[in-house]
């Protein structure tokens, strides 16, 4: 593995490939301290990975990804190439993260969630028009949700489990349905079985 730099600590699973190279060459795969690499993960080369990384099992990586400290990825999701994943966040099973999205951090993204970038595919003009989903910090993202191209999910929001996102979600807001609208602030949700005052209050003193 000349093209792969591993940090201190790092665990690897069976069968997992790391710095495989695309069609046009990439950069080395670096990894930071303290990762855990689990079974049937393929990583490619010219990602750029932090410390205490890690994946679930069957996690495929595409190249030319930056990725930041304490990010974990459920098994079975596929993260396409040239995205951007701040620290803190949170992808879990079977998700789909195409190219050019960018996660800010603290994000948490729910199973199942499909990403789309592109308004007609096959485009011509893939490689500009792909551009960008944009997920911003400490937004939640339920289960099962569509995100359609060039949307951007606001600030602190969260997003309804099964909905279609097809415009901008503004910050601090709840949204749902198909099509996904907002139907209130964060700052009205409940909590049903009485734990806290209101959801996410927690979040304050972080």
């Amino acid at each position: 593995m000349q093209n792969v730099t591993l940090g201190k600590n790092v665990t690897l699973g069976d069968y997992v490939e790391l710095g495989l190279q695309p069609k046009h060459q990439a950069g080395k795969l670096t990894i930071g301290d303290q990762a855990i690499i689990r079974s049937h993960t393929v990583i490619y080369a010219g990602n750029t990975i932090g410390n205490n990384f890690q994946t679930g099992h069957a996690v495929l990586i595409r190249e030319n990804n930056t990725i930041g400290n304490n990010v974990s990825i459920g098994s079975h999701t596929v993260v396409e190439r040239e995205s951007l994943i701040e620290d803190d966040v949170r992808i879990h099973s079977h998700c789909f993260i195409p190219e050019f999205v960018i996660i800010k951090k603290r994000a948490w993204l729910g199973p199942r969630l499909t990403i789309l970038n592109i308004l007609h595919p096959p485009c011509p003009k893939f490689e500009e028009c792909a551009k960008h989903v944009i997920i911003n910090e400490n937004a939640k993202i339920g289960g099962n949700v569509t995100i359609l191209p060039r949307v951007t999910i606001g600030k602190n929001s969260l997003i309804g489990a099964g909905s279609v996102v097809t415009k901008d979600i503004p910050p601090d807001s709840v949204a749902q349905g198909n099509p996904a609208r907002v139907t209130k602030k964060i700052r009205d949700l409940e909590c049903p079985l009485g734990y806290y005052q209101t959801p996410y209050e927690w979040e304050e003193t972080q």
